[in-house]
Order: C-alpha cells, then sequence, then structure tokens
C-alpha cells in the first residue's frame, strides 16, 4: 500500500470570497507538499443525486430543461440537490416525485462522481429507480422543465451525437448499461 503523504496539500488559512443560497466560494492557502505556498479557490456545495428513472417499456424517463450559465436547453436525467442533513436517496425519491411525478418502488444505487475535481467539492450520488407509478409533479415555482423518455439505446446514441452532454447524464447513463447488462454490480450506498 502506497503512502501518499508526498501529495497533500494543508490549508494555511481560508477566507470566504461570496456565498449564495446554494455555493459558497472559497480561497484558501495552502502549503504545498514540497514546503511551498500557493492559493486554491474552490466552490462548497452539497452534493445531488442523479436518477436513471427506468419505466416498465424499457424507456429512460429525461427532462429538458433551460440551464442559465450556458443560456441553452439541455436533455438530461432528473436530478436534484442535497437538502442539509438529507440522506441521498431521500433527495433522489424527493427530487423524481417533485420533477416528474413518479415514484419507484425499487431504488439500486450504481455510485457516485466527482464532476468538478478542480474547483468544487461536489458529489453526485447515481442511482436507478424502477417499479415506477405516475403521479402529479411539485415542481418549485421557479422550475419548468418538459418531460421526456426514450431507450437507453437512444439516449447513449444523443451522447455520441453530442446531443446529450450533461457530465452527470452521461455518466449514469454508462452506469445505468453496465448495470443493466449484467456487467457490474452496484457500489455500497454512501451518506
Amino acid at each position: 500500500m502506497h503512502n501518499y503523504n508526498d501529495l497533500i496539500e494543508t490549508p494555511i488559512s481560508s477566507e470566504v470570497i461570496a456565498s449564495g443560497g446554494m455555493l459558497t466560494a472559497r480561497r484558501d492557502q495552502v502549503r504545498l507538499p514540497n514546503g511551498g505556498q500557493s492559493q486554491r479557490e474552490y466552490v462548497l456545495h452539497p452534493g445531488a443525486v442523479v436518477m436513471v428513472a427506468l419505466l416498465d417499456n424499457g424507456h429512460l424517463i429525461l427532462e429538458r430543461q433551460f440551464r442559465y450559465p450556458l443560456r441553452r436547453v439541455f436533455i438530461e436525467l432528473p436530478a436534484g440537490k442535497i437538502d442539509q442533513g438529507e440522506a441521498p436517496l431521500l433527495t433522489g425519491q424527493r427530487e423524481l416525485l417533485e420533477e416528474t411525478g413518479y415514484t419507484a418502488k425499487e431504488w439500486v444505487y450504481l455510485g457516485l462522481q466527482h464532476p468538478c475535481i478542480g474547483y468544487s467539492n461536489e458529489v453526485i450520488h447515481i442511482y436507478l429507480a424502477r417499479g415506477l407509478t405516475a403521479g402529479e409533479h411539485k415542481r418549485d415555482e421557479d422550475e419548468a422543465l418538459h418531460i421526456i423518455d426514450a431507450s437507453l439505446q437512444d439516449c447513449l446514441a444523443m451522447v455520441q451525437r453530442g446531443e446529450i452532454t450533461d457530465g452527470k447524464t452521461i455518466v449514469a447513463l454508462m452506469w445505468a448499461e453496465k448495470y443493466l447488462s449484467g456487467q457490474w454490480q452496484p457500489m455500497p450506498a454512501q451518506a
């Protein structure tokens, strides 16, 4: 087993650059492994959950949603922010109902991803939801989206054509494909 202490940076000081409703930007002075100093700017994020919601006909639930930072509409899997103190599974169940109106009988934890390791501590948990029952969505007032569905193969083709470019969606689709084809086992659920 290798000791990686020769890679560790340790904080010397830390300051908040900006703080909003969901995100906080920080600037830290750090001690480098070679004894020198440097600066690190990063964003604190509460974490999120993305759901691969599988309909009985084999199609997946997708959303078309405008994403303000890039000023365009994206195709993505349902996802949402983890509320403080909330378990990721409960986030997934809540967000799937709020955004799509669906509930699921079975939830399989596929894994997690760290989408922005160079500038954020964000972690996104990935769940597969099956045994869906349709109901009424409970979207927030500031949330506008269209629900669509497509087969997993069509989703992967959309990735290949550049129609799906959202990172969390791409990773979740790839993991779901491996899991559903029996090529890998789900991870133990993370808190």
